[in-house]
């Protein structure tokens, strides 16, 4: 019974005396699992320690730890503890920094293009009402001037101003022709939107890690193909408005064998399989025969209306430009008053037609969807060609991708596929449902 005393008064001064302090520290200690048949000790991986802190303050507690861990330590490559697995998991931070400077420029690329394809876009809604005003006005005057008495001073000023007005309304067309401003601004805003494409295949792959040399490479191989694509200047390395043939938009460089990229480890064929094989041949060939060469055939009607228009535009201006010069003329009749006008409002509506209309940039549109069409190919027929299936795109990854370039889903990607298999139909259903 007194052992029974003393205990409890033991306690009941161990409680008074802990209630005096105002601050407790408590040590707690981490037990780790133990590593069977490994040379890597518990100090090499972590070092450190972990201090909690308890406070008690007068609104209640309030908790601070504090954790000191130390990064792993790269191991060696000669080190006979190191896996393979391990090596391919490890980032180069170089080849990273070389990604980022390749994405500031990529950035950089997007402001050029898109302020330059707006500034196109103006010269084209700037310069043809110009032109038409000065051809109208010129025929204007032509007409006046063959009502005015024969000889008197303001015929001859009506004249002299009508075939200036005419001559300056050539010149500028045949210039405004040639560079066709409605496809450069198209041509512009075409590499704005690569360009930012490619700039997030790039966050894409420092976002998923372990970019390699080889990534860098082609990164840039990608930017210097769209540079070539879709030139800044004009004087020399202008991309030809009035091409012999017509050939799909290239903005990208030629495919290569890639690396090994195996996502997951579902089966020994990264995701692929003979019946996905043949689905991607049948969407190729769909691609060829239909997709791509009917876009190739609206071009080819668009550049042959667009030449018509760009030589009957000056060539109208220029004849109108000979008739009011010989306005007046007793020896020439009424045949030169009906050239400087009726050729001036012809010209005018010329003009509105192929730039009001923009038919250049309309060409542009057609040849650069073909050319997506032309990637798309490339694409799954450099896939397929790649024996290794380790070396390919994984399979459902890319079937994906497929289906939503195409604007279908998956199963609907399939019924293409199963239509355009149908024999003693014509199959009239195009790949894409996007354009």
């Amino acid at each position: 019974m007194a052992t029974f005393r003393a205990s409890s008064s033991m306690s009941s001064s161990s409680i008074s005396s802990s209630s005096c302090h105002r601050r407790k520290i408590i040590r707690a200690t981490i037990n780790m699992p133990k590593f069977q048949n490994s040379t890597v000790s518990l100090p090499n991986l972590i070092t450190g320690d972990l201090v909690e802190q308890l406070k008690l303050t007068s609104s209640g507690y309030t908790n601070t730890t504090t954790t000191h861990i130390q990064k792993l330590p790269k191991s060696p490559s000669n080190s006979p503890n190191t896996s393979p697995k391990y090596d391919s998991m490890v980032s180069d931070p170089l080849a990273i920094a070389k990604l980022y400077a390749i994405m500031e420029a990529v950035e950089d690329r997007v402001e050029m293009h898109k302020n330059i394809g707006e500034q196109r876009s103006n010269w084209n809604s700037l310069l043809l009402p110009s032109i038409n005003a000065i051809t109208l006005t010129a025929s204007t005057m032509a007409g006046i001037a063959a009502t005015s008495a024969s000889g008197s001073d303001p015929l001859a000023a009506l004249k002299l101003s009508s075939t200036l007005l005419y001559l300056a309304a050539t010149g500028m067309l045949l210039i405004m022709n040639k560079i066709q401003p409605s496809q450069l601004a198209e041509e512009q805003r075409n590499a704005a939107r690569l360009f930012k494409q490619l700039r997030e295949e790039i966050h894409t792959t420092i976002s998923i890690g372990n970019p390699s040399n080889k990534e860098v490479r082609d990164t840039m191989e990608k930017v210097l193909a769209l540079d070539k694509a879709y030139p800044l200047p004009l004087l020399g390395v202008m991309l030809d408005k009035f091409p012999e043939k017509i050939e799909p938009a290239r903005w990208w460089p030629q495919q290569r064998r890639r690396q090994a990229k195996g996502l997951g480890e579902r089966n020994d064929r990264n995701g692929w399989d003979a019946k996905l094989e043949g689905e991607m041949r049948e969407i190729v060939g769909v691609l060829k025969r239909k997709d791509k060469a009917d876009y190739l055939r609206l071009g080819e009607k668009a550049l042959k209306l667009n030449k018509v228009l760009a030589i009957s535009g000056p060539l109208l201006t220029g004849l109108a430009a000979v008739g009011s010069a010989f306005v007046g003329s007793p020896s020439h009749g009424s045949w030169a008053v009906v050239l400087g006008v009726v050729a001036g409002a012809l010209s005018s509506i010329v003009n509105t037609l192929e730039h009001g209309g923009q038919i250049g940039m309309v060409f542009e549109l057609y040849r650069s969807n073909a050319g997506f069409f032309k990637l798309m190919e490339e694409s799954i027929e450099s896939n397929l060609k790649e024996r290794e299936v380790e070396r390919r795109e994984n399979g459902e990854l890319f079937e994906m991708k497929v289906a939503l370039q195409l604007g279908r889903s998956l199963s609907e990607l399939k019924d293409l596929v199963a239509s355009s298999t149908m024999k003693g139909e014509a199959m009239e259903e195009f790949a894409s449902k996007l354009f």
